[in-house]
């Protein structure tokens, strides 16, 4: 079986203690952005991409998320992952569609998540759980990095043994990197990276350890998720209120200058 040369570079930037570094782009100039900016792979976020929709996380459907995937590849010359929530669908089969739409679309890694919407936020019998992940990785075929995210901490279970048997699970099913959302002790971290022999990916927070130390607790891929994409709708905010609220001077005019010139660069073919 070949592997696309894309999937093999994406495998390759997963080196624990000198993580790689994935900005979440929301849309395709975002994007492009990022790429100009020198970082190596890219991937989606579900909850920015829902913003730019005009809708909140866990809104949008299968088939616009992986349109949105193939039009983020087509922009780009580097890797691209794709947040894709929960594999828009309960049973292993759904999520073994959504994973084969996500090698169709060129992907060079996608995520899924033990996340039950159904349920308002729960998450899913680890039995089940580690089931999903094994549909998906057989549906990846090797063809992409299959991300497994446990997502206790951010479903209001912050329990770590299980979370590390949720982890420890989706290793034996196959999955290439696994995902802690909402983990900021460095001593959970620790734990986490020590627990399974697969890469790591932390999301960086402002509660938790920054690059360098992540990298030091041996991280192999950092991200931010909606992070950058809530950063742009909180400029716009400050400034459109300084707008609204009367005389200058107005100090978004640096943040202008800043945007139209990286625009430029990034967008000149």
């Amino acid at each position: 079986m070949t592997i696309p040369p894309k999937t093999a570079r994406f495998r390759e930037l997963h080196r624990p203690g000198d993580p790689l570094i994935m900005p979440n782009p929301w849309d395709l100039g975002s994007a492009r952005a990022m790429a100009s900016l020198g970082f190596a792979a890219l991937a989606t976020t579900s909850s920015g991409f829902a913003a730019t929709l005009g809708r909140n996380d866990m809104q949008v459907s299968r088939e616009e998320a992986l349109s949105h995937a193939a039009a983020m590849v087509a922009a780009v010359d580097v890797p691209v992952s794709a947040d894709l929530e929960n594999g828009f669908g309960r049973d292993p089969a759904e999520v073994t569609k959504t994973v084969a739409g996500a090698v169709a679309a060129g992907l060079a890694g996608c995520s899924i998540e033990d996340n039950d919407p159904e349920t308002r936020g729960t998450v899913y019998d680890i039995g089940l759980a580690a089931e999903r992940i094994a549909a998906a990785v057989e549906a990846a075929h090797g063809q992409l990095v299959l991300t497994a995210r446990a997502e206790n901490f951010i479903r209001g279970n912050p329990d770590l043994d299980d979370t590390v048997a949720r982890l420890r699970r989706y290793a034996d099913a196959g999955a290439d990197v696994v995902m802690v959302p909402g983990l900021t002790s460095a001593d959970d971290i620790k734990a986490v990276v020590g627990a399974t022999d697969r890469p790591v990916n932390i999301i960086l927070s402002p509660r938790g350890p920054d690059v360098p130390g992540l990298a030091a607790l041996g991280v192999a891929r950092i991200s931010v998720g909606g992070s950058f994409t809530w950063l742009a709708y909180g400029a716009l905010a400050g400034a459109a209120q300084q707008l609204r609220t009367g005389a200058g001077p107005y100090p978004f005019w640096e943040l202008v200058q800043a945007g139209r010139q990286l625009v430029s660069q990034a967008f000149t073919d």
